[in-house]
């Protein structure tokens, strides 16, 4: 069995319970807040492990921490994200990729807390597929440097009601990779644009793309923070652009958006890891320049 072929028997479990299964079929997990998404251990989802030992540690320290997976070749499997939140939906863009068979393959479908769906997909073991988000179209692409929450665990409303992800259905039989980037290019063709030509990479309009990007960082949602942060930090180091640079461009808008300084710096560290882009002097940013990110996260770490 293997990640999906759990997902029926998570229904009804514990947390604590639905971990050790994942873990006990291969997949990894790691800890995140009870209610919410931000993860409790210091690396996030690159703390995942397979170790029986130190789930069942997490898990007792913090029994009803939902669960995280990391989604890419780490653990298998990669998600296109539909999206539901007061500024649109992303059923109908994702409906009409479905139709022309750039996202027909879906191994899993999971209802989000939202309203939103999780179409899981197999990874491809020998090609690694970075994330992604169409904003305009209201989906994203969570595939390396990425993760996931899974069932059964439970996002907290204001109201004080907690609701789950729900699977809805499995298939096994048909499920094949998505195209990652065919299906960007179907959502939004131009969400690859900037910062992929050395014209757009310098002078006035760099500068003009980098305060486009960073006020767009800074107009994320709780949900939306950590991975708008992400692309556009690859989309930065896609350019060219030094880490540091990315750090002080993208440091301040994220920080105004809710994210802490260390969460902001291990995420455009993860994005530049991600995108193979070698700065030679400077392979990821300095510890020192969390300062920059302007602002300390206060969360809790389990270890």
């Amino acid at each position: 069995m293997g990640i999906i072929d759990v997902f029926p028997l998570l229904a009804g479990l514990s947390l604590r319970d639905a971990a050790r299964l994942l873990v006990a079929e291969g997949a990894p997990v790691f800890p995140c807040v009870p209610g919410g998404k931000r993860p409790l251990v210091e690396h996030g989802f690159h703390d995942a492990t397979t170790n029986p030992a130190q789930v069942e540690a997490w898990w007792r320290r913090c029994p009803q921490a939902n669960i995280g997976i990391p989604t890419g070749t780490a653990s298998g499997v990669e998600v296109v994200d539909v999206d539901v939140h007061t500024a649109g939906t992303g059923f109908p863009a994702f409906r009409a990729a479905h139709r022309e068979g750039h996202a027909a393959g879906w191994a899993a479908l999971v209802r989000t807390p939202s309203g939103g769906l999780h179409a899981y997909y197999p990874a491809d073991a020998d090609r690694s597929q970075p994330s992604w988000q169409a904003a305009r179209a209201h989906v994203d692409f969570r595939g390396a440097g990425a993760y996931i929450i899974a069932p059964p665990s439970l996002i907290a409303r204001p109201n004080g009601t907690r609701v789950p992800y729900r699977l809805v259905i499995v298939n096994g039989n048909t499920a094949e990779p998505v195209e990652a980037a065919r299906l960007r290019d179907f959502l939004d063709p131009r969400a690859a644009v900037p910062f992929t030509s050395a014209r757009a990479v310098r002078g006035v309009q760099r500068d003009a793309d980098v305060k486009v990007l960073a006020g767009w960082v800074a107009s994320r949602s709780e949900g939306e923070r950590n991975r708008g942060l992400f692309w556009a930090a690859c989309r930065l180091a896609e350019a060219g652009t030094p880490p540091s640079a990315a750090l002080d461009a993208l440091g301040p808008a994220a920080n105004h958006a809710g994210l802490g300084a260390r969460e902001i710096v291990a995420t455009i560290r993860s994005a530049y890891r991600t995108t193979h882009t070698d700065h030679s002097r400077e392979a990821t940013p300095p510890a020192v320049d969390e300062r920059r990110a302007m602002g300390e996260s206060s969360g809790r770490v389990l270890s």
